[in-house]
């Protein structure tokens, strides 16, 4: 279940639309970008995870705030500075692709997507982790079957072009470093997401778990740069590079089905970024005895959607190019070094 909310958490956030994987893997080229997503991003988040999944169960803290102070003291506070920032950043993404799926699909206004994300998210976030889980864990065997349906449909229109491109355009160097940099800032929400680690009872399972988050979030993104590669270099410039795929096939109705599915991911992102921050205030009241008010959940949602609305003005390509870039180095110094090096220390003392 860990890796499966996972990969629902980091498939929207431009991963789904191809932007992502445009601007941090195809400057290598489509080989270069495959080598530096499956063996190093994939590899990245798995040991990642496995680390994050065994310290919350070791020490039984299952929201971002217990989790950072236990690792980080009272540095947590960065920790938190960063990711409100970077939650912001990935909703206003999130409410741009939004508003875009639905103008482009039923030729309605921008804000109609953008209205219908909201009330969705705030819906789920209203009705609790139970059913988070039930619903993030469930759409993604929704999103893989909807994926293979494309790959296959997409290898069997252009399967030369993409044998060719596979083979004919060389590895450009810095892919290892680009796998670092995409990988890097998407494990920034693995603190956010242990709710899902409640279920895990002993290391093996922690382990296991960890080490299968890698390969169920990347496989989907690996099976579209397969795709993409049949479109490479024009593919590259577009900012929502899976409608120029979708369009090639030449079926508006399976556009349209894809982009549901799509729609479906943008909503499970949004509620597990805003879920993990509601979990994070209801250890807090907790801590001091009280409850947190039911109410307030979908009201700490709305409220920051329309943060991120205001801020999707900007677009998807420069929310994508200009943001995730930044938050890279920022996750990298205030949580990956603290846990690949303190965290693994401690785990090592305490056992």
């Amino acid at each position: 279940m860990p890796g499966f909310i996972f990969q629902s958490v980091v498939i929207a956030g431009g991963y789904g639309t191809g932007r992502e994987l445009a601007e941090f893997f195809l400057p290598f080229g489509p080989r270069g970008g495959i080598l530096s997503m499956m063996l190093v991003s994939m590899v990245f988040w798995s040991l990642v995870a496995a680390v994050a999944f065994e310290f919350s169960r070791t020490y039984q803290v299952y929201d971002y705030r217990t989790f950072c102070r236990k690792l980080m003291g009272p540095g947590w506070i960065l920790f938190e500075i960063a990711y409100l920032s970077f939650l912001i950043l990935v909703l206003s993404i999130i409410a741009s692709a939004s508003g875009s799926i639905f103008q482009e699909l039923f030729q309605v206004s921008y804000w109609v997507g953008v209205l219908s994300i909201m009330a969705a998210i705030g819906f789920l976030v209203f009705a609790g982790s139970m059913l988070i889980e039930k619903v993030l864990s469930s759409w993604s065997f929704i999103l893989y079957g909807t994926y293979l349906i494309f790959f296959f449909w997409s290898l069997a229109a252009f399967g030369p072009e993409i044998s060719s491109s596979l083979s004919n355009t060389p590895v450009r160097p810095g892919w290892v470093l680009g796998g670092i940099k995409y990988a890097a800032y998407n494990v920034a929400i693995i603190p956010v997401l242990l709710f899902s680690v409640r279920h895990l009872k002993t290391r093996r399972e922690t382990i296991l778990a960890g080490v299968l988050t890698g390969p169920i979030a990347i496989i989907p993104g690996f099976l579209l740069m397969l795709i993409m590669a049949g479109h490479y270099p024009a593919i590259a410039e577009e900012t929502v590079p899976v409608n120029l795929m979708l369009e090639a096939l030449g079926s508006r109705s399976f556009q349209i089905l894809f982009q549901l599915v799509l729609f479906g991911t943008l909503i499970e992102t949004g509620t597990g970024m805003i879920h993990g921050v509601n979990e994070r205030f209801a250890e807090t009241f907790k801590e001091m005895g009280k409850e947190f008010p039911t109410f307030a959940r979908p009201l700490i949602a709305i409220v920051l959607l329309v943060i991120a609305t205001m801020m999707a003005q900007f677009g998807l390509k420069d929310l994508i190019a200009k943001g995730y870039g930044t938050m890279t180095w920022i996750f990298l110094v205030v949580f990956l070094i603290p846990l690949l090096t303190y965290g693994l220390w401690k785990l090592y003392q305490d056992n």
